[in-house]
């Protein structure tokens, strides 16, 4: 095999290996049921030694009441947005693979709201990069969850 070797991505790339691509593999916004399956498939990589992957569901209660009904909505720049913590995850850890994928529309108690994982090198920083990319789509993606609960109140909460 000849050519040019691709450009090494440092924290990513060992002896040997050519560099990945987009280590971006799947960011998504959908109003159809998500899959564990396709989120962990998607990032896969023969030099990861790790890979950690988050599943938020929809709970039966929020903060002691019960909650009857839920539905997330999404403003247009959320997906761009998503792309926007993504890449900073893959510059703050030794990302190999990434994937996210949030529901929108209703929902029922136990559907899959949310699904995220990352593959690194080793464990620990596959865990340490997929809560930073959890806990930052929740707080920085402009994605809304409306609760219905049982007693017939209901409530917005910021995003997700």
């Amino acid at each position: 095999m000849s050519g040019t070797p691709l450009p090494s991505t440092p924290g990513r790339d060992h002896p040997g290996e050519r560099a990945a691509a987009d280590p971006i593999r799947l960011l998504a916004i959908r109003d159809t049921p998500l899959s564990v399956d396709e989120v962990f498939a998607a990032v896969g990589d023969a030099a990861a030694g790790g890979t950690a992957l988050f599943v938020g569901t929809v709970r039966s209660h929020d903060n002691g009441a019960d909650v009857d009904a839920l539905g997330y909505s999404a403003h247009p720049t959320a997906e761009a947005e998503m792309r926007r913590i993504a890449e900073k995850v893959i510059a703050d850890y030794p990302v190999r693979a990434l994937a996210a994928v949030h529901r929108v529309g209703d929902l029922r108690i136990g559907d899959l709201a949310v699904v995220v994982a990352v593959s690194c090198p080793h464990r620990g920083e596959a865990f340490d990069a997929c809560r930073k990319l959890i806990d930052d789509l929740k707080h920085e993606v402009p994605i809304w969850k409306h609760q219905s609960f049982v007693d017939g109140t209901e409530e917005w909460v910021g995003a997700s």
